[in-house]
C-alpha cells in the first residue's frame, strides 16, 4: 500500500515555535516518503467558543505558515477541515461504534474540560471521534502527531478494528502514530514542565511566528534558566526542564541531537546557549517569517492553494465515505439519467 500521511493543526491563536518544530518542519522532509495531507482542523478548533472572524484570519495563518515553511501545494494537499464535509459524515458513523468508555479515558478531554466538566460541549468529548474520522476518510497509513496525541491514534485505531469486525473486511486501515524522536515537545519559555501554548497568558512563554529579531532576542534574553552550569550529557538534564528544553530547541534548529547540544555547551552558563539560540532562531525563522507575512498580506495565493487541497481531499474521501455508509446499510437510490 503507498504511504499516506495526513495531519494537521487547530486555527486558533498565534502560531508559535512549538507548531513549526513539533510539527510542520517535521513535515516538510515527510514529502518525499508518500502522499501527504495536511490539513487546518478548524472543526476541531470550534469544540471550545470562537470568535467566527478570528477563526477564519487564523485558518489562513495556518495555511501560510504550512506554505511558507517549505510545504509544496504541488506534492501535498493543503486544505481546511471544514470544506471537506465527509469528515463530519463519517465521524457520525464512527461516534456510532464508539464505546462511551473509550471516550470516558481520553486524558485531554479531563484535561481541556478541567472542573468544568458538565458545562463542556459535547463535540469537545467526541473530539477524539472527528479525529479518527480525519485520518480514516483518506484510508491514512501514517499519521505525524506530539506525544499527548498519541493516545488519540491508539482510539483511531481501535475504532477502525471495531467497524472493521462489524464488516467482516479490513475496510479501514490501520494507521501509525509517528512521532519525531528530537524536538517533538517544545516547552514553554516560562515553565519547562509545561508545553508552550497559544492559551498561555504569558507572551513570553512562547516564540511566535510573528516575532520579529528584537522580540525573540527579549524572550529569549528573559527566559527561565536555573542557577547551574550545563551539562556535558543528557543524563545531565534530569530535573533540568528549562535547560533541556533550550538545548532541545537549539539542536532541532541546527540540525543536532540533544547529546550533541550537551556537548557544545558542556560546562558553560546559560548566556553562551541563549547567544547561540538567539542567532539560531533568527536565521531560520527570517525567511520563513517574511514569506508568512506576504502570504496574509495578500491572500489570493492562499485561497487558490486551499481551494485546490479541497478538491484533491474530496476526490480521495468521497469514494471512502460511500463505501462505508453502504456497509452499515444506508439507503443508495441511482439519480434518474
Amino acid at each position: 500500500m503507498t504511504k499516506r500521511i495526513l495531519s494537521g493543526i487547530q486555527p486558533t491563536g498565534s502560531l508559535h515555535l512549538g507548531n513549526y518544530l513539533g510539527a510542520v518542519k517535521n513535515w516538510v522532509s515527510m514529502q518525499s516518503e508518500g502522499e501527504c495531507l495536511f490539513c487546518i482542523v478548524d472543526m476541531h478548533a470550534i469544540t471550545v467558543p470562537q470568535d467566527p472572524e478570528a477563526l477564519r484570519r487564523h485558518t489562513r495563518e495556518v495555511a501560510a505558515l504550512y506554505l511558507a515553511a517549505g510545504i509544496d501545494p504541488e506534492k501535498s494537499s493543503v486544505f481546511v477541515q471544514s470544506m471537506v464535509p465527509a469528515h463530519a459524515e463519517l465521524a457520525w458513523i464512527l461516534n456510532c461504534f464508539t464505546p462511551l468508555g473509550w471516550l470516558n479515558r481520553m486524558t485531554q478531554f479531563k484535561d481541556k474540560a478541567g472542573k468544568k466538566k458538565e458545562q463542556a460541549s459535547l463535540g469537545l468529548y467526541g473530539y477524539p471521534v472527528l479525529q479518527a474520522a480525519d485520518i480514516l476518510v483518506y484510508q491514512a497509513t501514517h499519521v505525524p502527531v506530539g506525544e499527548d496525541q498519541k493516545q488519540h491514534i491508539e482510539l483511531a485505531r481501535d475504532i477502525a478494528g471495531a467497524f472493521n469486525r462489524f464488516c467482516g473486511e479490513e475496510f479501514f486501515t490501520i494507521p501509525e502514530p509517528t512521532i519525531p524522536k528530537e524536538a517533538c515537545r517544545i516547552m514553554s519559555l516560562r515553565d519547562g514542565l509545561n508545553k508552550m501554548s497559544k492559551s498561555d497568558p504569558s507572551e513570553h512563554s512562547r516564540i511566535s511566528m510573528q516575532d520579529d529579531l528584537d522580540t525573540i532576542a527579549l524572550k529569549i534574553r528573559k527566559c527561565k534558566t536555573d542557577s547551574e552550569l550545563l551539562p556535558g550529557t543528557v543524563e545531565g538534564l534530569d530535573g533540568r526542564p528549562e535547560a533541556k528544553n533550550l538545548l532541545s530547541i537549539y539542536g532541532a534548529l541546527v540540525g543536532k541531537n540533544l547529546a550533541e547540544s550537551c556537548q557544545e555547551f558542556s560546562g558553560q552558563q546559560f548566556q553562551p546557549l541563549k547567544q547561540a539560540l538567539t542567532e539560531a532562531l533568527n536565521a531560520h525563522l527570517l525567511p520563513i517569517r517574511e514569506k508568512f507575512v506576504e502570504l496574509v498580506r495578500d491572500t489570493s495565493q492562499l485561497d487558490k492553494v486551499l481551494l485546490q487541497g479541497a478538491e484533491r481531499a474530496r476526490s480521495l474521501a468521497g469514494p471512502v465515505l460511500v463505501e462505508a455508509q453502504k456497509r452499515v446499510g444506508y439507503l443508495k437510490i441511482p439519480s434518474a439519467k
